[in-house]
């Protein structure tokens, strides 16, 4: 069975302004002027000299930033260890489970993204950040995705409330109370996440 079409009109709008968004990200490589060489920004060389004359080194960096920046660091740190612990535990829930159920696994390398470490504007603190800051938000965007195939599988219905902020599955699940629904397409969303397996280039 398709998708509403409301449902699949919305869809298709995601779709596009996906797609504008990746327009937006090549006029910026013109503007900028780098270009990418297996996934890695390559500047001009007139570019690079501007960036690091720039870069601001990591003792002015420390020594200009706030008092209470540098006391907060330990808690932005600090977090790092549960965040592992997290990463350890979907990953391992997925390898396990998402075979027992017939899901496609979800491909780290569609969230994890570590590239603006390596601008040379950057001091060694900042690539730092930006090294730590890409790991936890790739890490938490993983994640969703993992408990959201999940929910397809196991609970693929909409709630009473407005969501601020639904997963990309969940346009596609069904209306509270369409018992109906519920029963004819439970196996259609189930059988929709087998076949990501196949669609998706390793």
């Amino acid at each position: 069975m398709a998708l509403p079409p409301k449902i699949d009109e919305l869809m298709a709008r995601i779709r596009e302004l996906q797609d504008e968004l990746q327009i937006d990200l090549e006029r910026k490589q013109v503007e900028f002027r780098y270009h990418l060489d297996h996934h890695r920004a390559r500047f001009e060389q007139d570019i690079l000299e501007l960036h690091r004359r720039l870069r601001k080194g990591s003792l002015r960096y420390l020594a200009e930033a706030s008092p209470l920046f540098i006391l907060s660091a330990p808690l932005i740190y600090g977090a790092a260890f549960p965040l592992l612990l997290l990463d350890i535990a979907v990953t391992t829930y997925q390898h396990i489970c998402f075979r027992i159920y017939g899901i496609a696994r979800v491909r780290r390398a569609d969230h994890f993204v570590y590239d603006r470490h390596l601008l040379p504007y950057l001091n060694g603190i900042e690539r730092l950040n930006c090294l730590y800051c890409s790991y936890a938000n790739g890490l938490l965007a993983y994640a969703r995705e993992i408990v959201a195939r999940t929910e397809q599988y196991w609970c693929p219905i909409k709630h009473t409330r407005r969501l601020a902020d639904a997963h990309a599955r969940y346009p596609g699940f069904i209306d509270y109370g369409d018992v109906e629904r519920y029963r004819a397409e439970l196996e259609r969303l189930r059988q929709a996440l087998a076949e990501a397996e196949a669609e998706r280039p390793d």
